[in-house]
């Protein structure tokens, strides 16, 4: 299982936000780059960024930020947040990106993203599946930087995008985002036994190396590391080892 750490932008800023709320955000004193780099030092080789700002908003005000990012030797960068032409997708690329993070387009317009496979490569997209349960259990998924709700469930938009050929899958249980209270191992046993093609990265509550490695025996393929670092639960030496 691959451990991937994450740096969340905010007007210029490293951030992180409670349960996906604008309204609930911490402030890091780290520089983005900075921290990227730290990271690759520590021995990362993958890191995950979010736009929060394009996120909500749109736009591609901290594209600088990102090259910056990007330039840091030895990162395979993942970046996300606003993407909602092919365009913007065309963009990342050409900045360094490795693969570029498909939200609420993914969830809207399916078909859409589909075509982005066609055109840029499965391999380069990353379907981000941002999900909280409703009153009757299901698994529903948001939008805008989970500010708008929808009626598309999870199981079937990652059905459908298996079925395009799709294979690589953020999973985030938007209830425990940000809150270190431990991510939700039944959800991911849940989709590792319905959906054994995909290539899930879990991301939501991780507090701890014991839930790091809770998470690989659910067989995840990669694990999204936020607040936890941030905060000095563990670093990522001890992330990599665990």
């Amino acid at each position: 299982m691959i451990r991937i750490p994450a740096i969340d932008l905010r007007d210029g800023r490293v951030v992180r936000l409670r349960q996906g709320d604008y309204l609930a955000e911490t402030r890091y004193p780290q520089a983005p780059s900075a921290l990227a780099a730290a990271y690759a030092e520590a021995g990362a080789r993958h890191l995950h960024v979010v736009d929060l700002d394009a996120a909500r908003d749109g736009g591609a005000s901290q594209r600088q930020l990102l090259a910056g990012i990007v330039a840091v030797p030895g990162l395979s960068v993942q970046a996300g947040g606003g993407v909602r032409r092919a365009d913007d997708v065309q963009a990342l690329l050409d900045l360094g990106v490795a693969r570029v993070v498909i939200g609420s387009v993914a969830v809207r317009a399916p078909e859409q993203v589909i075509a982005w496979a066609e055109r840029f490569g499965a391999e380069r997209l990353v379907i981000a599946l941002d999900a909280r349960r409703d009153a009757d259990a299901v698994w529903r998924l948001p939008v805008a930087g989970w500010t708008e709700a929808s009626t598309v469930a999870l199981p079937s938009r990652l059905a459908l995008y298996l079925s395009a050929g799709l294979r690589d899958f953020l999973v985030t249980d938007i209830d425990r985002d940000g809150m270190l209270s431990g991510p939700n191992l039944d959800l991911y046993a849940t989709l590792a036994a319905q959906f054994p093609l995909a290539r899930v990265q879990a991301s939501g509550g991780v507090a701890s190396v014991a839930d790091v490695r809770a998470l690989a025996a659910q067989k995840c393929a990669a694990v999204i590391i936020g607040r936890a670092l941030l905060e000095g639960r563990f670093s990522m030496t001890q992330a990599l080892t665990c």
